[in-house]
């Protein structure tokens, strides 16, 4: 895109909010940026964000030399800690607690509801472009979002007001504009290289709880529908896959042990219920079980205190 700079300098952030957060690479003989985006992210189309986040697309555009350091964007992620939102999370992230909702999204939540404890979040990656003469927001959303019809997003995320008469707010040379990649994640082989271009203690193993999370998010209705279908042993041998896959929050755990109390009292296997109830009940001690809709053995084997 003709005209638009991108200003990749941790020294801005000093005046505009922003997260900058990326590992080194240098550019070997032969090697394109398509190539160097599908190894680190999996989409040789993210080359547009190392050309962005290197300055690589400015006055016309140039192509990276053997030799070359490049910059490498990465997201980052945070484990939430008790009495945490998302606004004071975005505030604290994203320079503005307004916002909340591209990380609540980006998180598949919602800005009104606060992010669950001990849930790993993403913090999106967030490149500075500087407009040139005759840029235009759809075509910023089109290089960096891949579609010209979310520029009402990057419209709202800096804070840009319409018009008076309605309609969008043309760029003027020299205007700022951040742009979260919120769909920005590294390959196994971008974290690799992340580890080895000398990123820091948390970022080392950065993400990994959160696939974790996710993957147990996808597995949680697999569970249900085994339980509520009869195959219990399924269940039992989903279940506890699940609760060695790795770090889950407390109301994944919480669902996992009540689904396994159900699976472990129809094969009459009392011990493991029993111990299936006790974990449940020590996450939601205050969860009844419904006299109607329960049966009277799974109350037996997880009566309430």
């Amino acid at each position: 895109m003709k005209g638009v700079r991108i200003a990749f300098l941790a020294g801005f952030c000093m005046i505009i909010p922003c997260n900058v957060h990326a590992f080194p690479h240098v550019v070997k003989p032969g090697e394109s940026l398509a190539q160097i985006a599908q190894r680190v992210y999996g989409d040789p189309k993210m080359e547009t964000v190392l050309a962005g986040a290197n300055a690589l697309d400015s006055e016309g555009g140039s192509a990276p030399v053997a030799g070359m350091r490049l910059e490498i964007p990465a997201p980052r992620f945070h484990i939430v800690v008790a009495g945490e939102t998302w606004p004071a999370l975005s505030s604290q992230w994203l320079g503005d607690a307004k916002r909340a909702d591209v990380l609540a999204r980006a998180n598949h939540g919602v800005s009104w509801i606060a992010p669950e404890e001990g849930r790993e979040v993403l913090i999106p990656y967030v490149l500075t472009v500087i407009a040139g003469e005759g840029d235009r927001m759809d075509q910023i959303a089109r290089r960096y979002l891949g579609d010209p019809n979310r520029a009402w997003e990057l419209d709202a995320y800096n804070g840009r007001k319409p018009t008076g008469n309605g309609q969008a707010r043309p760029l003027v040379r020299g205007e700022v504009i951040l742009v979260p990649l919120v769909n920005l994640m590294l390959t196994d082989a971008g974290k690799s290289e992340a580890r080895l271009g000398g990123e820091t203690t948390r970022d080392e193993a950065a993400g990994a709880t959160l696939d974790i999370q996710r993957r147990a998010e996808a597995e949680l209705p697999l569970l249900q529908a085994d339980v509520a279908a009869g195959r219990y042993v399924e269940a039992v041998s989903r279940g506890n896959k699940i609760l060695g896959s790795g770090e889950l929050t407390r109301s994944q755990l919480a669902l996992v042990h009540r689904a396994l109390l159900d699976a472990y009292v129809a094969l009459d296997a009392t011990a493991a219920a029993q111990g299936a109830c006790a974990a449940w009940r020590a996450i939601e001690p205050k969860k009844r079980l419904d006299p109607i809709s329960v049966s009277p053995k799974i109350r037996a084997a997880c009566p309430q205190k």
